[in-house]
Formats: C-alpha cells, sequence, structure tokens
C-alpha cells in the first residue's frame, strides 16, 4: 500500500529553528520575542552533568515531534552565567517555559518521556499551538481501521507508524490485535513478549496477553466431539463441562462456553476453587466490556451469585 506517514510533510518536521542553542547575548530574540508566538522551553545544562546528557535528546525529540507548536532553546549555564544568575538557578538540568515573554512552567532534573509529553502538551493546549502529527494522523486512521474490521489495512498502518516511531506502545498493541484478528498468535505473541513490564500493563496490553494466554488454554483443550459426548455421560461433571466450555470458546462458539460454564457456577461453584466463575472473568476480559456477551454473562453471573 501507499506509505501512510509523510515524515516530510511541514506538520511532521520541525523547521530548523525550532530547536536551537542561544546565549544571554541572544535570550531576548530567542526567548522573549519568540515565546510571543509559541511557547518556548528552555533548557539550562552544562557539558559535565551527566543528567543533562540524559534528559537533552529527550526534550529533542519530544519538541521535533510537536511540529512547531512548541520550541526549544539550550543554555550552557558555564558560558552563560549571567542569565543563569538572573534566573536563580541552583541545580541543573533546569527547565523553563516561556509564553508571551513570562515563565509559565518548569521543572527541574531529568523526568521520564512521558512527563515532558505531558510538559510539552499543557504548553501548547494553553497556547492553543498543537497540530497533529503525521504519526498520530497515521494512528487515527489505523484505530478506525480496526473499528471497521479491516485488519489487514490497519495492520499495514501499524508497520509503518512502528518504523518511524519504534517506541509507539499504541501502535504495538494495535498490530498485536490485528495478528490476532488474522490467526497469526504466534506474531501478536512475539510482540508482548518484546514489551517491558511497564508496557505489559497497559490496558490494551494487557487484553491481548489474556487473549492470548486464554487461546493457549483452550487449544489444549481437545477436540469438540469426545468433549461433548463426556458432558453428556455424565452431566454433573463440572471439569468435563468445563473443558467443553475451552473448546468451545475456541471454536468461536462462544455463547455456548458462557453457558456450560455458568451451568458449573449455578450447580458446583465452589468447583476447583471457584474456577468456573474464573474462567468466566477470563472470557469477558478477552472479549472486552463492551461485548454483547460480557454484558449478558456477567448479568447472569450476578444473578447467579446473589440470588
Amino acid at each position: 500500500m501507499e506509505p501512510i506517514i509523510n515524515m516530510n510533510d511541514p506538520a511532521g518536521e520541525a523547521p530548523v529553528d525550532v530547536i536551537k542553542n542561544s546565549s544571554t547575548a541572544t535570550f531576548a530574540q530567542d526567548v522573549i520575542e519568540a515565546s510571543q508566538e509559541v511557547p518556548v522551553i528552555v533548557d539550562f545544562w552544562a557539558p559535565w552533568c551527566g543528567p543533562c546528557k540524559q534528559l537533552g535528546p529527550i526534550l529533542e525529540k519530544v519538541v521535533g515531534e510537536a511540529g512547531g507548536a512548541v520550541r526549544l532553546v539550550k543554555i550552557d549555564i558555564d558560558k552563560n552565567q549571567q542569565i543563569a544568575q538572573q534566573l536563580r538557578i541552583q541545580s541543573i538540568p533546569a527547565v523553563f517555559a516561556f509564553y508571551k515573554g513570562q515563565p509559565v512552567d518548569g521543572f527541574q532534573g531529568a523526568v521520564p518521556e512521558s512527563e515532558i509529553k505531558d510538559f510539552v502538551k499543557r504548553l501548547t493546549d494553553t497556547a492553543g499551538t498543537a497540530t497533529q502529527s503525521p504519526v498520530d494522523a497515521a494512528l487515527e486512521q489505523a484505530i478506525a481501521m480496526v473499528e471497521a474490521g479491516e485488519f489487514a489495512q490497519a495492520s499495514d498502518v501499524f508497520e509503518q507508524i512502528i518504523q518511524h516511531a519504534p517506541d509507539n506502545l499504541a501502535a504495538k498493541a494495535g498490530l498485536a490485535r490485528c495478528f490476532l484478528e488474522a490467526g497469526d498468535n504466534s506474531r501478536a505473541r512475539e510482540i508482548v513478549d518484546g514489551l517491558s513490564d511497564e508496557e505489559r500493563g497497559d490496558k490494551a496490553v494487557a487484553t491481548i496477553i489474556n487473549t492470548l494466554d486464554l487461546a493457549a488454554k483452550a487449544a489444549d483443550a481437545g477436540d469438540l466431539g469426545p468433549l461433548r459426548a463426556a458432558v453428556e455421560a455424565n452431566p454433573k461433571d463440572p471439569a468435563a463441562r468445563h473443558n467443553l466450555a475451552l473448546a468451545l470458546y475456541a471454536a468461536d462458539e462462544r455463547e455456548a462456553a458462557i453457558d456450560e460454564l455458568l451451568t458449573v457456577v449455578q450447580t458446583n461453584r465452589a468447583w476447583n476453587d471457584d474456577a468456573a466463575r474464573l474462567q468466566l472473568l477470563e472470557f469477558f476480559g478477552a472479549m472486552g466490556p463492551t461485548d454483547p456477551l460480557t454484558v449478558g454473562g456477567r448479568r447472569k453471573l450476578s444473578s447467579l451469585l446473589f440470588s
């Protein structure tokens, strides 16, 4: 397919003067005057400062992604002690944000990229200068494709996003979901296995992991024919119904799978430490809270538990 993300789009590539080095002599022009148009972030740093070396590239990356909605000015305090003294900077890295010639926000120390993105968003929202980057526009388009059931097309777009923004968690989660919908569980598993523990805690990622784990469990349940026969031979056997429910779920007979587990809850709730109820919750988690089967299943489960 044709590339969705045009990184040469002016909205996605920061002008050359969006990130610049400044000094005491040019501070008024680079910061005070420039901030009349857009917010200007000032990064006070020094070559000997370790945290500055960590923070600087992240600041540049986030500001660059803002597409000109905010600017970054870098000032070496060793070479510009006068301006540092005027602003009473006592430790570095120190970051100030100016808008309309006045300091409006700031922070000290090296902070995570997520906090810097929030910092920049507050500035652009306040100033009304925020623009949608090509990556964000492509992500929005891919999500719409997923909602329309166009998983193959969405997969292509998610892959393009990851090429340009390798750390974009939403794109990774979206691509994993597309693989799931295509029945390619191994590639979906490969994506989630490559994520950090923090990323795996993301709600969308956690749902995918739950679905993959459930699919693996269901695949071990066995064939439907013998499992149905086992239930018919002994309708009061909760283990047989539990196994049949897993196989039904794997065969995409989800309503029937839910009904089998509800039967176990109704007739032998305490079986195997509440295993049937817990398995139902796994089903609901994998299907999502808005799925009609989840809504109906939860209603029936609540009726059984509290009747």
